[in-house]
């Protein structure tokens, strides 16, 4: 009997590490699939990301040490998207993920460079906060920070 409750038990958490990961999986391809609309400038896509109007915030760090807070809705980020030229190019590298699930809620921290026409612009963080919805993650909120001091290239 005691064998029993240990593999149960065992099992059990290896169904909930599973089952984790698997979430942890479909947030980070929910992120990636937001960056190849992005780079694609693929608003209506983009759109279906989102759970409403959502807001989005940057955080500029400036070399001389201070900051400063910049505030967009979703709908002025598709727009400023939608009116790069095609001939400029542009690519959000994201470095890694670092995922945390409770439930219906999630957040991911994603390290970035930001390169533009070839060449490194900035770096920072981007912080994703998430919800699950019909079985799908939407993001529900995004900050950024955004610095040109201490990139890795």
């Amino acid at each position: 009997m005691r064998k029993h409750f240990i593999f149960i038990f065992l099992l059990s958490i290896s169904l909930s590490v599973k089952a984790q990961k698997s979430e942890s999986e479909q947030v980070k391809n929910t992120i990636i699939e937001f960056f190849e609309a992005f780079h694609k400038q693929g608003t209506l896509a983009l759109r279906a990301m989102v759970k409403g109007d959502i807001t989005m915030r940057s955080i500029a760090s400036y070399n001389e040490g201070g900051s400063e807070l910049t505030e967009s809705t979703f709908g002025e980020f598709l727009k400023n998207i939608a009116s790069i030229p095609k001939e400029m190019t542009f690519e959000e590298k994201l470095l890694d993920f670092n995922i945390q699930i409770d439930s219906a809620m999630a957040n991911a921290w994603t390290p970035y460079e930001f390169w533009f026409s070839g060449k490194l612009s900035h770096c920072g963080v981007n912080s994703f906060q998430l919800m699950k919805e019909d079985g799908q993650w939407k993001i529900i909120y995004l900050v950024d920070s955004r610095r040109k001091k201490g990139c890795q290239n």
